[in-house]
């Protein structure tokens, strides 16, 4: 009985995110690099939304796709900067224990919901590809509107399973944890129970949160690779590898980044790195890909260019009508 009240006395309330350092003259500048990252990625996502939502040529299979991840990349840039920047100005790195699990939540989430989003357009792109001739009748909309539904629900799901095992952990001291969110791995290292089982858990649970998606991607990827080497003219294979470079280029970045991050040993000379590559994936990745499918992506450069030149279209409108109009009211001489 007195060990159980020691134990319940003793529980941590808070976390002490140590984060990228203490070194005070760099906090201003890395303030002002989260919140420039974070402004840019934001206003590239909700741009390419706008587009697809208003641009007739976008309404396609491989937009709506496009602007469902853009959709995600919104939630999933919204889970860890706005947290980080609020220690950068403040000085505070403190987490309750209740925020720590609910922003793991989230960004296990979003992440989880990107895996299979990638996949579903992967699959698309091998329809494309692989069998232009059926495309139309086996990417319709239902199909669409299933694979994203799916995507969003698979994510909360399989992330409420490993949220709810971590939660459930006794964590008793020490408080601090030499990262600047709250992540798997360093979580499980301030727990005082045992975390044997949870851990076995954890790995079962990362066949479908990850290595399905991703096995199921790379296999799409190896048979369209396949076809396109099959075609005979380069012009012919340069023209059907432009139509999944965005999307193969985005899976590269995605992927490359989560397996350095897992994959590393958890010591301390790689711990540096470690938070490095985890900085890039969570803050810089997201910005990367609105650039990538503006600048690769033909149709939405052509969409961008219409939305811009229809304000001076409209302006130049205007000018002719108000000049016209003040010439015909104009007294004769």
């Amino acid at each position: 009985m007195q060990r159980g009240k020691w134990v319940s006395q003793t529980l941590l309330m808070e976390f002490l995110l140590l984060g990228l350092g203490d070194a005070r003259e760099l906090q201003t500048p890395l303030f002002l690099l989260c919140l420039a990252t974070y402004t840019v990625t934001m206003v590239g996502k909700i741009l390419i939304i706008v587009l697809v939502v208003r641009d007739p040529h976008l309404h396609t299979p491989m937009h709506f796709f496009l602007m469902n991840l853009s959709g995600l990349k919104t939630c999933y840039s919204s889970t860890i900067p706005p947290r980080l920047l609020a220690s950068f100005l403040t000085g505070d790195t403190t987490i309750s224990v209740q925020g720590c699990m609910a922003q793991f939540f989230f960004f296990g989430t979003f992440a989880t919901s990107e895996c299979y989003l990638l996949a579903a357009m992967s699959y698309d792109r091998y329809l494309a590809i692989c069998q232009p001739l059926l495309y139309a009748s086996l990417m319709n909309w239902k199909v669409c509107l299933q694979l994203v539904a799916g995507s969003w629900v698979a994510g909360p799901l399989i992330s409420t399973g490993i949220t709810s095992f971590i939660s459930h952990q006794r964590f008793c001291g020490p408080s601090a944890t030499d990262h600047f969110f709250c992540e798997e791995a360093p979580l499980l290292e301030l727990s005082c129970s045992d975390t044997g089982m949870i851990r076995i858990l954890i790995i079962i649970l990362s066949f479908p949160d990850v290595v399905f998606p991703f096995l199921f991607t790379l296999a799409s990827y190896v048979c369209i690779i396949a076809a396109v080497l099959r075609i005979p003219s380069s012009m012919g294979r340069h023209k059907a590898f432009s139509t999944c470079s965005s999307h193969l280029t985005v899976v590269i970045v995605f992927y490359g980044t989560l397996i350095i991050v897992y994959m590393l040993p958890r010591t301390v000379p790689l711990r540096q790195l470690n938070k490095t590559v985890s900085l890039f994936y969570t803050v810089l990745t997201p910005l990367i890909n609105p650039l990538i499918y503006s600048l690769r992506n033909r149709e939405v450069k052509e969409a961008l260019g219409r939305v811009l030149r229809r304000p001076a279209a409209c302006t130049d409108s205007s000018n002719q009508v108000w000049v016209s109009g003040h010439k015909s009211g104009s007294p004769a001489n």
